[in-house]
């Protein structure tokens, strides 16, 4: 409980320094840039980096803002939990670690950051010790590792362009697969596809872990390491970036649409969420990435934590189905998620309305395929409508519990926290607004251009409103094996986990057979273990003084004396 305290007011007193140091870097274009040699071998210096912008400062103090207001938040959430101090411990590691990676430019540093944020978010999944949260730490392990690898991989690529800064190195044939490989580990750890399954398995953690880790700091720490390494993409790897993202956003917007848990729905809106930034970034607009990354990681680390107040209070039940007419029994928990909802919509003047906004209009004037048009605008779409559907449940639907004795508003610890979050999701995007964006960007549109956001807005609230009205019809009766297929993510799981282990456990059987049971067996242990005791018998013939045996023993070697 004292450590809460504590950690809460530290980490919220250092973030409004860096929050004012931020804006006098911004005001002044300056930036620091420290750097500690711990060793050089051949022509190549193992160096630590520390870069001090305006960029790195800003996104530091969003992330220990969020961090301080998780850190009271959890003095209540987790009063009665035996291991809190557990808890505390590996949250303040897990931001240290994110520290490491904002700070970094230079690949040996940034891997400190990178494999402490896989080893304690593995260690926060499976804090609730039951077999759900192992397979969902072990996934998210996993999955992670293998961006793990291709970071080590672009380690060793980057020894023969002499440095390991990767912030002021160019796209060149030198540096392509040097990128390739920071492309993949920035894909794992933001949870693009082909390795999106392990952000929603990662939802058996604690629902501050949830806000914290996989919303606004984790999950985006791969969207902040292209933005730092953004130079160094070529126009095949945005390729792969861009339709990599974009099948992620349509991906989970369908997938939302067709889930009932909670957390769940707002890992898949993260999901979505996430493909929206890369796609930007792989367009080029990478202020404007990091733009919807700040705003983002506030109202979905606050709507996490309105979902967490709900499950607290329903007994840790997460289904929607179970939750309805929570508009008057939770009025201050109810304002604070619809406000999010309203951020993650675009509905104007929230936070999330002025980066999302600009993202469409800054879109709608490239000259893209069609078929990335009409991704991004059923993306837009697919998002109004999991959100109508979830407040339809949530604010309007039936209560099914049994007792309404453990609602309310309740809790003064989480309610101050979610009070100090929703002042910047309403008011933190237009200050970014007139703030980071020293250029403004210049519109020009036809009137069908920007009607069409607001048709495709329309056309995704009549959509909510259907699903979340006609779920239990006849009609939606025979669509039942359609809500399977979304909701296990198009069977991904199962061809990239299921499919990838079983041709690996294959392979592995097969060596397993041929070699340890096989020849090793034949040549080693069984084999020398039957020369052994077949020369054992033989001189036991011998040592019986048979006459035979001697007399043929002789024979052989008077043949033998006489031809050699």
């Amino acid at each position: 409980m004292y450590y809460c305290k504590f950690f809460f007011f530290f980490f919220l007193s250092v973030s409004l320094l860096l929050f004012m140091l931020s804006n006098v870097m911004m005001a002044n274009g300056s930036a620091l840039y420290i750097e500690y040699m711990i060793n050089m071998f051949d022509h190549v210096s193992m160096v630590f980096v520390a870069y001090f912008d305006w960029m790195s400062l800003l996104f530091m103090s969003v992330v220990l803002f969020i961090s301080s207001m998780i850190m009271k938040y959890s003095s209540e959430y987790m009063y009665n939990d035996y291991n809190i101090q557990r808890f505390i411990i590996l949250v303040v590691l897990f931001v240290i670690s994110m520290m490491f990676v904002i700070l970094s430019l230079n690949l040996f540093s940034i891997l400190i950051g990178w494999d402490g944020l896989g080893l304690v978010s593995y260690a926060l999944v499976i804090f609730y010790q039951n077999s759900k949260s192992y397979n969902a730490g072990m996934l998210t392990a996993l999955m992670n590792r293998v961006g793990d690898v291709a970071l080590l991989l672009c380690i060793a690529m980057m020894i023969k362009v002499g440095d390991w800064n990767f912030m002021f190195l160019y796209s060149n044939d030198n540096t392509y697969w040097a990128m390739m490989m920071i492309i993949l580990a920035s894909m794992t750890k933001s949870a693009q596809m082909p390795f999106s399954s392990w952000l929603p398995a990662a939802m058996a953690a604690p629902t501050p872990v949830s806000s914290l880790v996989h919303s606004s700091t984790l999950v985006t720490a791969g969207v902040y390491f292209l933005i730092r390494s953004g130079d160094m993409l070529g126009n095949s790897s945005i390729q792969i970036l861009l339709f990599s993202s974009l099948f992620t956003m349509f991906m989970a917007g369908l997938c939302a649409n067709y889930e009932y848990d909670l957390k769940k729905i707002i890992a898949f809106s993260t999901l979505s969420q996430l493909g929206l930034m890369i796609s930007m970034l792989s367009l080029g607009n990478i202020d404007l990435s990091f733009f919807h990354l700040l705003t983002h990681a506030l109202f979905k680390a606050l709507l996490f934590m309105c979902a967490g107040v709900l499950i607290h209070n329903m007994g840790n039940c997460q289904d929607i189905r179970f939750m309805g007419g929570m508009v008057s029994i939770m009025p201050f928990t109810m304002t604070c998620m619809n406000i999010c909802n309203f951020a993650l919509c675009g509905v104007p003047f929230m936070s999330g309305f002025y980066s999302k906004d600009l993202i469409l209009d800054v879109l709608s004037m490239k000259y893209l395929n069609l078929l990335v048009y009409i991704v991004y605008f059923l993306s837009i779409g697919l998002t109004v409508s999991y959100t109508l559907r979830m407040s339809y449940y949530i604010f309007w639907g039936d209560l099914n519990t049994f007792s309404m004795s453990s609602l309310g508003d309740k809790g003064s610890e989480m309610f101050m926290s979610m009070f100090g979050l929703v002042y910047l999701v309403i008011f933190f995007g237009s200050y970014m607004m007139w703030v980071s964006l020293d250029t403004p960007y210049l519109i020009i549109l036809p009137l069908f251009m920007k009607l069409m956001t607001l048709f495709i807005i329309s056309i995704g609230l009549l959509v909510g409103l259907e699903i979340g009205d006609l779920i239990n019809s006849l009609m939606f009766s025979y669509l039942k094996f359609l809500g399977y297929f979304m909701a296990n993510m198009w069977n991904f799981n199962i061809l990239f986990v299921y499919k990838t282990n079983m041709y690996m456990m294959s392979v592995g059987k097969t060596i397993f057979k041929n070699m340890d049971q096989g020849w090793f067996e034949y040549y080693g242990k069984s084999g020398l273990e039957i020369m052994f005791v077949n020369i054992i018998k033989f001189i036991q013939k011998l040592s019986e003084n048979n006459f035979k045996s001697f007399y043929v023993f002789i024979l052989i070697l008077m043949l033998f004396i006489l031809f050699v």
